[in-house]
């Protein structure tokens, strides 16, 4: 897309094509041998769009610096000076140059526009958003100015203010190349992604060849849980350029939420074949292959992921992850301890760890960790239950009790209960615990074969039996 949305040769009656040729020629003779030969400023100005139509900018900033000192106080000379010091990337002297067009002429609405845009270029958001105001003020239903405020308020994170932009202009010109485009982008950032596939639908009708367009459209589908569509998207971006990587990635991603490891595999083989090596990729690899059972394989990836960025956190996990699977409690750990010295506030890798703990029978560790990931999610159900179990093997009966009563208070289920029983049976408060117990069995009738399991000794005495409803 052009940066710049404007009609370089606007005045009237330009010198026809061939005879324009013969006048440029005249020009760069007259210019070589210093002639003198007068150009009357129409002539300037043809010579000068010939330039830059046919990509010569240096010369045509040339001519037009010559108009300049021939006519210093036409905007239009100036508002040329700047679109072709654009095309130069000279964006600041092009900003002093609309700015001069603007001292002429303040009701220059494309000297605005042009304006706002080369700022928003040059990282300027609100000084491009006073430009386009200015300019909204004098032509408020331009398509071109409502699209180009819409992709600047979208820079700055205004997505609902941007998409109110961008559909007045899709409103005003239903084709533009690019409107439906950002307005689909808007969308999916506001969560309204259902909304934001018939944006991008509604580009495709414009240009059915934008991979970009079937790719961003593949990962709303994917947002939507629509995989097997994303798939298709995928492969349409795919079919218009088959060395798209994150397409590849990004298929790779569907196949994989649907259980086609292998296939997933190969796609992000792929990546790795278009790009450089990649941690992230390694890791999405190695993730696939823990899936599929083959766990040294899956390690051999995630380390392969670590030798790229140490610091991979998700590798660190992953990496721990296929140990534990593995039954290598100890590598597991020291994976997991890996992920939280870089990354010391995600629960999930302190949880990962302290159950790594608990099954290497290292209570006192992994109570701590429970501890932790209770501090860093303090509404999780299952971390509180795990706590509870943890601090009951260590015997820590009222600690135990604490946290199960915790867990009951975030919801109270047959295993709350059940743990609570346990529990409150260890102290003695006999009364409570089979209240507790009672409650389990109400919930869950499943959990008095576990209550039979562990305590065949109490299930001998009849009192207990009856109290429990327990089979004879």
């Amino acid at each position: 897309m052009s940066m710049f949305d404007f009609e370089f040769d606007d005045h009237e009656d330009p010198i026809e094509g061939l005879r324009l040729g013969d006048v440029v020629e005249s020009y760069e003779r007259a210019q070589r041998e210093d002639s003198g030969e007068y150009f009357d400023s129409e002539t300037l100005e043809d010579i000068a769009t010939f330039y830059f139509e046919n990509e010569q900018s240096e010369e045509a900033l040339a001519v037009i610096d010559h108009l300049a000192e021939v006519q210093p106080f036409s905007s239009d000379v100036w508002l040329k000076r700047g679109v072709v010091l654009n095309t130069l990337d000279r964006h600041e002297e092009a900003v002093d140059a609309y700015r001069r067009a603007l001292s002429l002429n303040p009701m220059d609405s494309e000297a605005n526009l042009n304006l706002g845009i080369t700022l928003d270029h040059l990282d300027e958001p609100a000084l491009a958003l006073e430009a386009f105001e200015k300019a909204g003020q004098i032509d408020p239903l331009n398509d071109e100015l409502l699209f180009q405020t819409g992709v600047t308020l979208s820079k700055l994170g205004e997505f609902e203010k941007a998409a109110d932009s961008l559909e007045r202009c899709c409103e005003i010109r239903p084709d533009h190349p690019y409107a439906w485009y950002e307005l689909a982008y808007c969308f999916d950032l506001l969560g309204e992604h259902e909304t934001g596939l018939n944006c991008y639908d509604r580009q495709l009708e414009i240009d059915p060849f934008s991979a970009n367009s079937w790719y961003n459209r593949g990962i709303v589908l994917n947002r939507l849980e629509r995989f097997e569509d994303a798939i298709a998207s995928y492969d349409m971006a795919l079919a218009l350029g088959d060395d798209f990587a994150s397409a590849w990635f990004n298929r790779g991603n569907a196949l994989a939420v649907l259980g086609r490891f292998a296939d997933a595999i190969d796609n992000y083989k792929l990546v790795l074949d278009l790009e450089s090596e990649d941690a992230v990729t390694h890791c999405s690899i190695a993730t696939a292959y823990d899936e599929l059972g083959d766990h040294a394989l899956a390690e051999n990836h995630y380390r392969e992921s670590l030798a790229i960025n140490p610091d991979y956190v998700e590798s660190w996990y992953g990496l721990g992850c296929c140990k534990e699977s593995q039954g290598d409690h100890q590598e597991a750990i020291r994976s997991f301890e890996q992920a939280i010295r870089i990354n010391g506030d995600d629960h999930d890798v302190w949880y990962a760890k302290a159950d790594s703990e608990y099954n290497a029978r290292l209570l006192n560790a992994a109570v701590n960790s429970y501890r932790h990931v209770t501090r860093l999610d303090s509404k999780n159900h299952e971390a509180w239950l795990d706590y509870g179990e943890t601090l009951f093997e260590a015997l820590r009966f009222d600690d135990s009790l604490r946290a199960y009563n915790r867990a009951l208070a975030l919801r109270a289920d047959a295993d709350a209960y059940f743990g609570s029983g346990r529990v409150l049976l260890a102290l003695g408060r006999y009364r409570e615990s089979m209240s507790a117990f009672r409650a389990s069995f109400r919930l869950s009738p499943e959990k008095r074969s576990i209550f039979l399991e562990v305590y065949p000794d109490l299930c001998r005495d009849k009192h207990i039996r009856r109290i429990l409803s327990l089979p004879k």
